[in-house]
């Protein structure tokens, strides 16, 4: 099959076909091509996060009826806090749970100040001295050492490293008397001591941990109300992403029609061969190429019936601009083609046959210049 090979410009510039012969250079086609370019770039880093937030989310979308409007989803999304405001609410809220948490924590401090100045609280004030009494097997014995100078230090740390909960507190105190209790011997003073300090704590323990489990309680709501008003607001920010990712395409694709509008303005007149290989190239389109090319040929010709079941297209009746969107299209559409019977391999004869059969098509449809071509049943 012939090409479509001929050139559109003459190397640098672009000839105008209209009547005061206006030479558009072509850097300023290149410059509209980057921009656009560049928007598309753009566009498509916006899609890719649109399409991950919808991907990745857990959470079930809430079904609509086809009905809704886009206004009624927009009067949604007004009473929905943007993700600014979520996160500053956040914060809020992350400082006021660690003020009542330092509260309770000062409550604890009062009780573990009672422990420890039991009589019998000494032997736990300090870290065992495991060379100085000859403890050889104390650390094969026990994992975790902790005594109450420790807990003390991590209770007062100021650099971030100290207890976040009071629970962390409690659970170093239980260790404390259990340490005890699981290295030394049942009988002997230690053991007896950690057991009965142990059995006074877990009393003024079960005092406070009413205010503990509200506090969790709260803290669990709050987070699961911060959860879904996160969500709701990331749904809302990226649906209005959406909406203006889908207003911006349609600019670009306004853009693009009319640079490509410009090119085919700015172009030459085809001469006859080439609109003779230009009859030949749309004969051997495809059926959907063939209706795409026929809808360009109606966009410049309102009296075009490309609806109608068999339609006459007279390539020397066409303007400049169509018969060169015509060729742009037929271009790319016969290179696709070519790409995908490529790609789909087969009997090699078989599709020399067909190749001979769309030559002898385009042999004859090419003796004239009127192409009659049949529209494709629907």
């Amino acid at each position: 099959m012939e090409t479509l090979g001929a050139p559109v410009s003459d190397g640098r510039n672009i000839k105008a076909g209209n009547d005061d012969g206006t030479v558009v250079e072509i850097e300023g086609f290149k410059h509209r091509v980057h921009e656009i370019n560049s928007k598309v770039d753009k566009l498509e880093q916006k899609a890719n996060e649109v399409e991950n937030f919808y991907s990745s989310t857990s959470k079930k979308q809430v079904n609509t009826s086809k009905g809704s409007s886009a206004s009624k989803d927009k009067d949604k999304e007004k009473h929905v806090p943007s993700i600014k405001k979520q996160q500053q609410d956040a914060s809020r809220r992350e400082a006021a749970a660690a003020k009542r948490m330092q509260d309770l924590m000062r409550q604890f401090g009062t009780i573990l100040r009672q422990i420890t100045q039991h009589k019998w609280a000494w032997p736990f004030m300090q870290p065992v001295d495991v060379e100085g009494l000859g403890l050889h097997d104390y650390y094969e014995v026990i994992d975790k050492p902790m005594d109450f100078s420790t807990i003390k230090n991590q209770m007062e740390a100021k650099d971030g490293t100290g207890y976040k909960n009071v629970r962390e507190i409690c659970a170093d105190v239980r260790l404390v008397f259990k340490n005890a209790m699981k290295y030394n011997d049942e009988r002997s003073d230690v053991h007896v001591m950690a057991k009965t300090l142990l059995a006074k704590f877990e009393e003024k323990w079960l005092l406070l941990l009413p205010k503990v489990t509200e506090e969790e309680k709260r803290r669990e709501e709050e987070e699961a109300e911060a959860q879904v008003a996160m969500q709701l607001a990331q749904e809302a920010a990226h649906a209005k992403m959406t909406r203006d990712l889908i207003n911006e395409l349609d600019e670009v694709d306004m853009d693009l029609e009319e640079l490509r509008e410009m090119v085919a303005k700015q172009c030459r007149k085809m001469t006859t061969e080439e609109k003779r290989k230009l009859g030949v190239a749309l004969a051997g389109l495809c059926t959907e190429d063939i209706r795409k090319a026929l809808e360009i040929v109606a966009q410049n010709n309102p009296s075009f019936q490309a609806t109608a079941e068999e339609v006459d297209l007279d390539i020397d009746a066409q303007s400049d601009t169509t018969l060169w969107r015509l060729k742009f299209f037929a271009k790319e559409a016969l290179e696709n083609q070519g790409k995908n019977s490529g790609s789909m391999g087969g009997n090699e004869n078989h599709n020399n046959n067909n190749n001979k059969r769309r030559k002898d098509i385009c042999d004859a449809l090419a003796k004239t210049s009127k192409k009659k071509t049949k529209k494709p049943k629907e």
